[in-house]
């Protein structure tokens, strides 16, 4: 099919008045904020795509990789390369040599024309490879720093490469259920699509008012972020009643947005608003009720019930929100007491200290996760299942949109390509578990069993996230069933962990990029490649930088024998440890099973099965109500997820500013919030890691300190309130 040059002379609107409206797309974010135009004939495969993308690749793996093992770890994601690489990008194509040269019938160019959004768009997919470290590494992390035992680089690399790559399989399987169809539109892409769109056209006026309005939010955005980022950090969290009652444990434990419920607090940090639940202004309005119901009923309803009405589970003798473990007398549990030489359990010092208590907010955190996990399979079944089933027989539901039929210009991925990707990183990963079996501790089976998991969530987990923004997680639920059938070997836990839950987690990335692709018209095979290498090259990398830093680091992660204000802390390993002692070494036996203090949890999982189907029920007697069907279960569930590490503060925060603009904004300003909603949260989110960057490198070393320095000032609401318990800091009752 040729493209007709006169089409890039008319004007959007009226391209799209000339489609049907039968193959517009169904959902109106969708037909807001992408074009329905497409110009095949823009360059992909140009040198400048492959030197700033695999650059840019290797830079942010290197860096998040570095900064993770530091007490104030750095998260640099791909936004900051989608704005550096525009202006890079337009440079190589004003000064690289325009000649063509010839390699038999192959004819190439250093500089095919001008720099184009589709080069840029798998540049930025490059650069989201390598925008977060690999979660493998930790288990690389914690056998060599925490637990002291040896495992070999190559087994470490195979154990990172093939947790990331397996999800590739996945993503395959899945992808014409979740891609193709216009109603898995991916809520979080329209921010990108926004994003270059503003970067890279211009209004009919021959302006580009959102890009210059990106440009001035995100300059705004640089400059008021050293506020709370460094100068006056108390802005991040304030809380009134704190301030105003600094000795009452009550009024602390009620207004401390970081401890506490969150009354009265508020934050004039963006990071504070969007950094465990995402930005606000990209969920749509209906996830948003969902988790504000679900989080009202958690933390404004069951939480206070429970601590100060019935004293659930000893609630009073531990704070009122705790992710800590804590001994029947409220102290902080002593885990490495209770760790023989052999990094297994010692009986007989576990049993001199009890059983680990938790908050009585934590117990519940987890109770939800598990109802949640079995309501996202129902959920699915009941709403989604007829759908998927007749595309599983090939039988299209419903004429596709105006995306799907500009995308069959491509040529499509071969399917073996990813059964090919499948074979070859499970194949692998047996030989991991087989060979290393001594160091991973993972058997075989135990291998198969988490890849049987991650296939049969990734489905319904990536339907759940292409239609509410929102995408529940397996970690406890992996956690929880290995530790049930292998108890007393922490890495055999965390491995099952990664391969369950990451390569679902990575398939459902690679599904959201490819949907990005799809909005963007990107040649689906160029994805395909851009995606895996860039896999490949920020595994092999992560892990490289995670070897030299343990090698080359003494003490590394071991707080008592670090250097005083030493910054290699390690302090998200450190969770990922105490998680492998918790589900691991004591096991869930100890905690929610016969043998601790939480088995009532376990009903949660019967609450998850039967909520969807309330739903269903109730959808099926009054069909008409269309509002019914919003109602989605494992979101409302999912909802405080986040929590821990997530505050009241981040959720009251996020709800603020998501209704504002999604409900207030999007009614009665749509021409606004149609061109300018998802350019103003990006603009945000890049001015935000800009100067984040910035602080870290060049003020990291300058150390003050005022009133403004010093936190939300709520030091006693983790005070517990049970007469005779002592805790240093807190009053005696």
């Amino acid at each position: 099919m040729e493209f007709d040059m006169s089409e890039k002379n008319r004007t959007e609107k009226e391209f799209e008045e000339e489609i049907p409206e039968d193959e517009e797309s169904p959902i109106e974010q969708v037909r807001l904020t992408v074009s329905n135009q497409d110009d095949p004939s823009l360059p992909v495969w140009t040198f400048r795509m492959w030197f700033l993308g695999i650059l840019s690749c290797g830079i942010l793996a290197f860096l998040n990789t570095f900064f993770s093992y530091r007490t104030q770890p750095l998260s640099i994601s791909m936004i900051t390369v989608q704005i550096a690489a525009l202006p890079l990008g337009k440079i190589m194509a004003r000064v690289l040599p325009t000649r063509k040269f010839k390699i038999g019938s192959w004819e190439f160019s250093f500089n095919p024309g001008p720099f184009n959004m589709k080069e840029h768009v798998l540049i930025s997919i490059f650069a989201n490879c390598g925008s977060g470290t690999a979660y493998a590494v930790s288990i690389v992390t914690i056998i060599k720093a925490f637990y002291l035992r040896n495992i070999s680089f190559v087994a470490g690399w195979i154990l990172v490469v093939t947790t990331q790559v397996l999800g590739y399989g996945w993503a395959g399987i899945m992808r014409k259920y979740v891609v193709d169809p216009a109603e898995m539109w991916w809520p979080g892409n329209m921010v990108l699509v926004s994003l270059f769109r503003a970067l890279h056209e211009k209004d009919a006026d021959g302006k580009s008012s959102r890009g210059k309005f990106f440009l001035v939010v995100l300059a705004c955005s640089f400059i008021w972020y050293i506020v709370p980022g460094f100068l006056f950090p108390t802005l991040s969290n304030i809380s009134l009643l704190c301030l105003f009652y600094p000795k009452s444990v009550l009024a602390q434990q009620i207004g401390s947005g970081m401890k506490g419920l969150g009354i009265l607090s508020f934050t004039f940090d963006w990071s504070v608003v969007a950094s465990y639940l995402g930005s606000p202004l990209v969920c749509p309005l209906f996830a948003i009720i969902n988790v504000i119901v679900g989080y009202v009923v958690v933390v404004y309803i069951l939480i206070p019930i429970s601590y100060w009405g019935f004293n659930i589970y000893d609630a009073r003798t531990f704070p009122l929100l705790s992710s800590h473990l804590f001994n029947a007398q409220g102290q902080t549990y002593d885990i490495t007491a209770i760790v023989n030489d052999k990094f297994e359990l010692d009986e007989v010092a576990y049993a001199k200290q009890g059983r680990i208590n938790i908050s009585t907010f934590f117990a519940l955190t987890y109770g939800l996760n598990f109802a949640a996990v079995v309501a996202t399979l129902a959920q699915v079944a009941l709403f989604n299942g007829k759908e998927i089933y007749e595309r599983f027989r090939a039988i299209n539901s419903g004429k596709p949109d105006i995306h799907t039929r500009l995308m069959k210009k491509y040529a499509d991925i071969p399917s073996w390509w990813f059964h090919g990707m499948l074979v070859l990183s499970l194949a692998l990963s047996l030989v991991l578990c087989i060979v290393w079996e001594d160091q991973v501790q993972l058997p075989w089976w135990g291998l198969l069993f988490a890849a049987a998991i991650a296939l049969i969530f990734t489905l319904p987990i990536s339907i759940i996230t292409a239609t509410t923004n929102m995408t529940p997680g397996l970690n406890v639920i992996t956690e929880y069933i290995i530790g049930l059938i292998i108890p007393g070997k922490p890495i055999a836990n965390v491995c099952f962990k990664t391969f369950g839950y990451i390569s679902m987690s990575q398939a459902v990335s690679f599904l959201s990029d490819f949907k990005l692709g799809h909005y963007m018209k990107i040649p689906p095979r160029s994805m395909f490649i851009v995606q895996l290498l860039g896999t490949l090259i920020a595994g092999t990398i992560n892990m490289s930088v995670a070897w030299w830093l343990l090698t080359n680091i003494d003490h590394i992660c071991q707080d008592q024998l670090l250097p005083t204000n030493s910054p290699w802390t390690c302090p998200g390993n450190r969770v990922f440890f105490d998680a492998s002692v918790i589900w691991g070494l004591v096991g869930p036996k100890r905690m929610f099973g016969s043998l601790g203090n939480y088995s009532a949890q376990n009903w949660f999982f019967l609450g998850g099965a039967i909520g969807p189907l309330l739903v269903w029920l109730l959808h099926k007697a009054f069909p008409s109500q269309s509002w019914i069907k919003l109602i989605n279960i494992p979101v409302l569930l999912g909802a405080t997820a986040a929590m821990p590490p997530a505050t009241p503060l981040n959720f009251n925060s996020w709800i603020f500013f998501g209704i504002l603009f999604n409900f207030f904004i999007f009614r009665y300003r749509k021409k606004w919030w149609q061109k300018y909603n998802y350019v103003l949260s990006a603009a945000l989110d890049a001015g935000l890691a800009f100067m984040g960057v910035f602080i870290y490198f060049c003020l990291g070393d300058v150390k003050f300190s005022w009133w403004g320095t010093g936190g939300e000032y709520c030091d006693l609401a983790t005070c517990p309130t049970t007469k005779g318990i002592v805790v240093e800091g807190c009053p005696l009752r």
